[in-house]
């Protein structure tokens, strides 16, 4: 029955895989991945990819004979059930099938780890584009595994440059080394491996769900230093702090600038104008701006911090003009938000 289900429909599970172009998963709601996973990761290794990890090696050498040895190199027929125990294929296909199952577990472990907070959606699709065809055959291109295959001769020039057949290579690479050596070694392979791209997809998808790019983890341990009592910020004038460092919240500056204010006892007052009157006279933007056009009405918010004029922001809703002048207001109190 599955099999007369078109292709852009499949299990959670046949969504994880990349051998499905389309699909969409019941459990994770996620839509088509097929884009994702088509995706070219752009990972840091640093300069000259000189933090990229080296290639383990196989010891067994039945094992590795195994791994690079593609099924067209000794022809057996394909569309058969079971093979006799006393002749089982040699090719790789079965290190391919362990590979793949090992790379999704290794690689949801690493999001987990990375990511804790971080929804099944969001990184079933992260980790989509990690196991994809187009990233691992690139990495089984800079390992030179392609090279390595054993083919049929007639077909070996067309298939090591299929990136099917470059990222299945990879797969029964990582199956083979599992066999070889257990979960620890390869895991801690993978973990080096796939780190910055994982970090590359987060930031890909972060950006599809409209989050900002840049991640925004709140550190409460460097929202501040205060005075003993006072509630003061201390260290600078006004009882400001200067030079802070900190990354604002889920809610961007707006929240961090209310969190500062809280902590320092600071009384804040916040005015709002559309835009129709006149701007104020210490405020050098002109009233064409913050007016805008009439079918984009652009709001303008002032925050005031002890009567003083911390920031002033302007929007198209009132949040957005509040959050605009709280980046102000953070600057102003000496605050540089990464």
């Amino acid at each position: 029955m599955a099999a007369l289900l078109p292709k852009r429909f499949g299990s959670p599970l046949a969504c994880a895989s990349r051998r499905l172009p389309y699909c969409v998963s019941t459990a994770s709601g996620l839509p088509f991945l097929g884009p994702l996973i088509s995706m070219t990761l752009k990972p840091d290794f640093g300069t000259d990819d000189v933090n990229f990890p080296p290639l383990p090696e196989i010891n067994d050498v039945n094992i590795r004979q195994k791994v690079f040895t593609h099924r067209s190199y000794h022809g057996r027929p394909t569309h058969i059930f079971e093979d006799h125990p006393n002749d089982l294929s040699p090719d790789n296909e079965k290190y391919e099938h362990l590979g793949d199952a090992v790379l999704g577990l290794s690689v949801t472990s690493l999001m987990m780890e990375m990511y804790p907070g971080l929804r099944v959606g969001p990184s079933t699709a992260i980790r989509a584009m990690i196991v994809g065809n187009a990233t691992l055959a690139e990495i089984s291109l800079k390992y030179q595994l392609p090279s390595r295959l054993r083919l049929h001769t007639a077909q070996a020039i067309a298939l090591r440059a299929s990136p099917t057949i470059q990222a299945d290579v990879f797969e029964s690479f990582v199956g083979g080394l599992y066999d070889d050596q257990g979960l620890d070694p390869v895991k801690r392979w993978l973990d080096k491996l796939f780190r910055p791209y994982a970090k590359a997809a987060y930031e890909i998808v972060r950006q599809q769900h409209g989050v900002p790019a840049v991640p925004i983890v709140p550190l409460p341990s460097r929202y501040g230093r205060y005075n003993d009592h006072s509630g003061n910020f201390a260290g600078g004038r006004n009882g400001i702090v200067h030079e802070e460092v900190a990354t604002p919240p889920s809610g961007g500056h707006l929240a961090l600038f209310n969190q500062y204010l809280q902590k320092g006892n600071k009384p804040v007052e916040w005015k709002f104008s559309d835009g129709r009157e006149k701007e104020d006279a210490d405020d050098p933007t002109s009233a064409a701006v913050i007016q805008g056009r009439k079918a984009t009405p652009m709001w303008c918010a002032t925050v005031y911090v002890n009567d003083e004029v911390y920031g002033r922001g302007r929007g198209t809703t009132k949040q957005l003009a509040r959050n605009e002048a709280a980046k102000q207001g953070l600057d102003k109190m000496g605050i540089n938000v990464i």
